[in-house]
Formats: C-alpha cells, sequence, structure tokens
C-alpha cells in the first residue's frame, strides 16, 4: 500500500505541528523526507535536525520535482501554491497528512487499524470532538482526540498502548487534501460562510465538509440548511441525522429536556439538556452529533450521559470567566465568525456583545438581525468593527453601540485610540461592563478572526478574562 515510497523521495511542504508529526512515520516505511517551508527560519531548524530541505524556488526549477514519489501537504497550502501545482502538472501525487496517516492506518504499520469517528463544520468541532472523547473514555475504550484539535493523527496512532478508536477533528483543508478517508462515523455539524477565500465559494467548501460523509455511517445537523441538504448527496452507507426538537425515526434529538436517540434504537434517552457543557443551543447540538458517533460503534446509552456529564467546556468556548454584580461574563472567543456568535448570542436572554476582529468577507447582516432581540449593548473592535457597527445602525438602531479605534484603524477618528491589543481589551471590557446590569452577560464572541489584533484566538480571549479579572462592582452600570 505504501512500498511504492521505500526508497524514495517524499516532499514535505510545511514545516508546522503537522510536517514535523510526518518524520518518524516516512523513516519507518523507509522514505526520505524534504522539507520545504516558505520560511528559512523553518528550513533552518529542519536542517537542524539532520533533515534534507529545498526552498521553493528550487523546487520550481525545471524538473526538480521529478525525484519525489509523493508530495505530503500541510493542510493550510492552497491548492494553487506554485510548488503543489506544479506538482500536479508533473503527475506527482499530493497528499495531505490526514490522507498520509489514513494509508499508514490502514497498513498497520502501528498496530490493527482504529475506528475513526470524524468531526467536521464550520462552528463546534472541537467541542463536539472532545465530547466524543469524554464518551468513549465513559465507556472504557481506548481512544484519543486528534486531528485539527491539537495532536496530529500520525502522532496519536504511533502511542504505545495504541487506542483503538480515534476521535478525529478536521478541518475543511484538511478533508480537501484527504479524497481516501472513510470513516466508521463521520459528522457535519454545519455549514456557514468560513474559508471561501481558501476554497473558491461557499460550494466547494461544502463539497470538502461532505468528504466526512463517505464511510460506514454518516451524520448530519438537521437544523443547518447547508449541512442538511448534505444528507441527500452523503455517500455514507447510512446516514442520520440530530436536530435540536423531537426526533423522527432514524433521527437524535430533544424531548422533554432530554436527548433521545431514535436512530440506532426504537427510543433510548441518552442524557439531561443540564448534563451539557456549554448550556445553550450550540452545545446541545454538539452533544447529540457526538451521541450519534458514539451509538454507531454500538457505545451504551449510559456511557453518552456519564461522558456528557465529565464533559466540561474548554477555553475561550463559551466559558464562563466571572459573575460580577449579577451580571456573568463570558469568552467565546472561538466564534471567530458570524455563524458561531449566532449560538453564542442565543444562548443568553440579555447580552453587552464585544466583538470585532477580521471578517474575512463574511456578512454580519443576518446575525444581527437574527440576535437584535438579545442585545442591550455593543462594543466593538478591530479591523472591521466599522462593518458590524453599520450593521448594527440598520437593523439594531436602538442598542447603544460604541466603537473602539485599533493599530491602524486607530486614525479614523474613533472615540478611543488605543493600540496595544490589551489596551483595547480593557478598554472594551470596561465599556461593556458600564453597559451591563444584573441578569445580563458581557459575551466575547467575535463573530471575526482575530489576527488584526492578537496572535490568535486564544491570546484574545486571554486578554478579555485579565481585563475581567481587572474590574470591580463599581464598574457595573456604569455607562460612559
Amino acid at each position: 500500500m505504501l512500498e511504492f515510497l521505500r526508497g524514495r523521495d517524499v516532499l514535505v511542504a510545511g514545516w508546522g505541528v503537522s510536517g514535523r508529526s510526518l518524520i518518524e512515520p516516512l523513516r519507518d516505511i523507509g522514505a526520505r523526507p524534504v522539507v520545504t517551508d516558505g520560511g528559512q527560519q523553518a528550513l533552518a531548524e529542519a536542517a537542524e535536525l539532520g533533515l534534507a530541505t529545498a526552498t521553493n524556488a528550487d523546487l520550481l526549477e525545471h524538473d526538480a520535482l521529478q525525484r519525489f514519489a509523493l508530495v505530503i501537504t500541510s493542510p493550510g497550502w492552497r491548492p494553487d501554491s506554485p510548488v503543489l501545482a506544479s506538482a500536479v502538472t508533473e503527475g506527482i501525487p499530493v497528499w495531505g497528512d490526514v490522507e498520509f496517516a489514513w494509508w499508514v492506518d490502514q497498513a498497520r504499520i502501528y498496530g490493527p487499524v482504529r475506528k475513526w469517528l470524524v468531526v467536521t463544520g464550520t462552528n463546534g468541532k472541537t467541542t463536539t470532538t472532545q465530547m466524543t472523547h469524554s464518551i468513549l473514555r465513559a465507556a472504557g475504550i481506548p481512544s484519543v482526540a486528534c486531528g485539527n484539535i491539537g495532536l496530529p493523527i500520525l502522532d496519536a496512532l504511533r502511542r504505545s498502548p495504541g487506542p483503538q478508536v480515534l476521535a478525529v477533528e478536521l478541518s475543511s483543508f484538511q478533508l480537501h487534501w484527504a479524497p481516501s478517508v472513510r470513516p466508521e462515523a463521520g459528522v457535519v455539524l454545519n455549514v456557514a460562510e468560513d474559508h471561501l477565500d481558501w476554497h473558491g465559494g461557499l460550494d466547494a467548501y461544502a463539497a470538502a465538509k461532505a468528504r466526512a460523509l463517505t464511510g460506514r455511517v454518516g451524520v448530519v445537523g438537521l437544523d443547518d440548511q447547508v449541512a442538511s441538504a448534505l444528507a441527500r448527496k452523503s455517500k455514507a452507507r447510512r446516514t442520520v441525522g440530530f436536530r435540536i426538537g423531537v426526533p423522527a425515526d432514524g433521527e437524535l434529538g430533544v424531548v422533554d429536556g432530554k436527548l433521545l436517540d431514535r436512530a440506532f434504537t426504537k427510543a433510548a434517552i441518552l442524557a439531561e439538556i443540564g448534563d451539557i457543557s456549554p448550556q445553550g443551543p450550540a452545545g446541545v447540538a454538539d452533544a447529540l452529533a457526538a451521541a450519534a458517533l458514539t451509538r454507531s460503534i454500538d457505545v451504551a446509552p449510559q456511557f453518552v450521559k456519564e461522558g456528557l456529564q465529565e464533559h466540561k467546556v474548554g477555553p475561550h468556548r463559551a466559558a464562563f470567566v466571572r459573575e460580577l454584580s449579577g451580571v456573568n461574563f463570558v469568552d467565546d472567543s472561538k466564534a471567530t465568525n458570524p455563524h458561531a456568535a449566532r449560538s453564542s448570542i442565543l444562548a443568553h436572554p440579555a447580552v453587552v456583545w464585544v466583538a470585532g476582529g477580521q471578517l474575512k468577507g463574511a456578512s454580519v447582516e443576518d446575525l444581527v438581525e437574527e440576535v437584535r432581540e438579545h442585545l442591550v449593548g455593543a462594543v466593538l473592535f478591530g479591523i472591521d468593527a466599522p462593518v458590524i457597527a453599520a450593521a448594527l445602525a440598520r437593523h439594531a438602531p436602538d442598542v447603544p453601540v460604541v466603537k473602539l479605534g485599533s493599530g491602524d484603524d486607530a486614525v479614523m477618528g474613533d472615540p478611543f485610540t488605543e493600540i496595544e491589543p490589551e489596551a483595547v481589551m480593557a478598554r472594551a471590557v470596561r465599556v461593556a461592563a458600564g453597559f451591563a446590569q444584573s441578569g445580563d452577560t458581557v459575551l466575547l464572541a467575535p463573530a471575526a478572526a482575530s489576527l488584526d489584533m492578537f496572535a490568535d484566538y486564544t491570546h484574545r480571549g486571554r486578554s478579555f478574562a485579565a481585563a475581567v479579572q481587572a474590574l470591580d462592582e463599581k464598574d457595573i452600570g456604569r455607562s460612559e
């Protein structure tokens, strides 16, 4: 299966976490890894480890790619990247690291073939993957959460003793580069506008997500229009759905505050809504998805309940930070697009919304129109704060809005012009606290990416939490 790589050069495109995870497996099957990366420091690090390296410019010289039996790309590399496009033109196969991991597993390089439970969707992937892993642990099944969640699949496969089941979070990028993966079960939670610049449009983005629906069981979120439509195109041998409502035959859903399985049995109660963290519709949907995946491999209902009870939401994912004078502060920095922010806001009756960053072309018009009844105030920052402010002015004109300047847009005449991101966040939190009254929630749900101001969404979340901890009671209800 992988014999064609023995004694051959294999190009590792990208020296990130996934690229590093490829080296030992390639050596274990007798291949010779060669690393390329756009950064000189990355190439220097690889060379220090004794690895052969090549610059992108070197690889684009005439016939330079012909020495390679295979190119394995990191998921972030676009298909039109010059090295990858040239490899395809020259007839050299291009795989993603997930595709390679699949074939390593199928070849039993590191023990018996594992069952893959694949989770994808625009939002909720990590929470669902963690819930799935928690249920598997409760059932006593050796398992690991891996993939886009942080641990490379190859590192999971190389563990000793090895897992029997992999709870695998996969992004649309990873799925694009992994056409051979046929999971034991796979779920598409939802599909909303995101990464459209990479994929070239929503249809291509949805098609990449649909690659999770190619194995024995496919699962789709029926409350999401695009994900639900994928059920008709599913290539899984059996496809089931889940909804936050009464389930039909072949579905999982909610009845009288209880999660109910009518897909893998006649009717089985799986858990109480109160068992689920995070609270709210998004958390319930993720729990139903995790339940569907684990029930598909015959995990008993009592272990679904136990696993969901044991699961606690990870940092920056609707995580409770603090209560002060009856106001709750919640960090959902992971809500990096409007679809995720929608679920986050709707989970609370009265929200002071802290938002902003890079929208990446996504529209916030529908979001604002839908959540406006939940908003008691909004504090905006980042490069696309004016876009969100304009949508609020159109659809929620009675909601008070403060727009803070930051970075390059600080010269636009905004009321505050702190450039340091921590200073901007501290100001945003103080202003938001001033809007809040007892019973309200100050919610960081940015609806946008973070890289215009912060290192990543975790940096943004930490800044929010630190600013919240610095508040005292006199800051509540003192709008400026």
